[in-house]
């Protein structure tokens, strides 16, 4: 990766300012970040009371648990490259859907299975 020079001081060039539309970008690359971070902190507060309801064993307990996680390391790189290939809005905007959906139907589920 070569830097680019400033012609007059041959110093490396420095960065252009960021507009308003990159920092819009930004906020709203934040907003599924902070979606999901949420989801992690209501579901441990939530837990008490999850297994008061569903009445898990210790092993569903930490699949209530760790799921998010382990869902979150496999499809990150999958999902980088599917997002590649398609578009990466697309693929936010799917992922935001489904995540959604799904946490409507487990905030209905009948057991901890």
């Amino acid at each position: 990766m070569s830097t680019q020079l400033d012609p007059t001081t041959q110093r490396p060039a420095e960065p252009a300012a960021a507009d308003r539309r990159t920092w819009w970008g930004l906020a709203v690359l934040t907003l599924p970040v902070l979606l999901v971070s949420m989801d992690f902190s209501v579901l441990y507060l939530a837990m008490p009371a999850i297994t008061d309801a569903l009445e898990p064993g210790a092993t569903q307990q930490l699949w209530i648990l760790d799921i998010y996680g382990f869902l979150i390391a496999g499809l990150l790189i999958t999902m980088g490259n599917v997002g590649d290939r398609i578009g990466r809005r697309r693929v936010l905007l799917a992922g935001a859907a489904l995540f959604g959906v799904a946490s409507v139907i487990a905030a209905f589920a009948p057991s901890a299975a």
